[in-house]
């Protein structure tokens, strides 16, 4: 990995950390969340890695945080580590979605989810309930919806589910679909959402795309957004394609 790195990115870390002098450069950023749902890890539930690969600017050879601040189209390689009850890695280069399954008897990574796709429709949504009194009216008006079921205005009823681990929602949903939701609130004005643009919204998004899903802020594509911080937060709505457009729409009409 030394030979293609120049520097990364970690969430524990404040500013860029650069590979050290003694290892060969190479052409590529790194940006990671080495430890996702890590509040989970005391009652055994699964928690996973997150990572972003860019490319470094060509002719800099000693990258500053500048040079991290590229939009998430313009990222190579995006994955996570699910540690579960069977740990996987999840990957993708922009050619579709593929999973792979550690083989412990071999220590070997084996192809089990070939050609990942989220289905376009959905009855489950992933969010924190307790936070509903923050949210904006838009996804206080869909969660209300999928809450009433059968008897509200679509007709349906859904199925709410949350882990707390990012990893462990969108495994969930490139498997089965659903709605995964950190949308801006106001429990703390000064945070313009909860998830790392880079490092958490950034990857994911990539991935969901690349199965045929949606990922937006409620506003934009997330990964149209142009960095303004190695750590900048945004709100994350993303999942079956449906769902989140539908959620978008509500966000157009206030």
């Amino acid at each position: 990995m030394s030979k293609s790195l120049i520097q990364f990115i970690i969430e524990e870390l404040d500013d860029v950390y650069p590979i050290p002098a003694k290892y060969p450069k190479g052409k590529y950023l790194l940006v990671f969340d080495p430890l996702d749902g890590s509040s989970n890890i005391d009652v055994n539930i699964s928690v996973g890695t997150i990572f972003s690969i860019l490319r470094a600017p060509k002719g800099v050879e000693n990258p500053t945080a500048e040079d991290f601040m590229q939009p998430g189209t313009t990222q190579v390689c995006a994955g996570y580590a699910l540690y579960g009850p069977a740990t996987m890695l999840v990957i993708t280069t922009g050619h579709g979605v593929n999973g792979f399954t550690l083989d412990g008897d071999i220590g070997e990574f084996m192809l089990t989810h070939p050609n990942m796709t989220i289905p376009e429709d959905t009855l489950e949504f992933a969010i924190n309930a307790s936070n509903e009194r923050f949210w904006e009216k838009p996804v206080q008006r869909y969660v209300k919806e999928c809450v009433a079921g059968k008897t509200g205005p679509r007709g349906v009823n859904f199925n709410m589910r949350w882990v707390a681990s990012m990893v462990a929602e969108v495994h969930r949903i490139l498997t089965r679909g659903g709605v995964f939701m950190y949308p801006k609130d106001t429990k703390d004005p000064s945070k313009a959402g909860k998830l790392r643009l880079l490092y958490e919204a950034n990857p994911m998004s990539f991935i969901v795309e690349q199965a045929g899903g949606l990922s937006s802020t409620g506003y934009e594509r997330i990964m149209d957004i142009k960095p303004s911080g190695l750590h900048q937060r945004v709100p994350v709505i993303l999942g079956s394609r449906n769902e989140v457009e539908r959620i978008v729409a509500y966000h157009k009409e206030v």
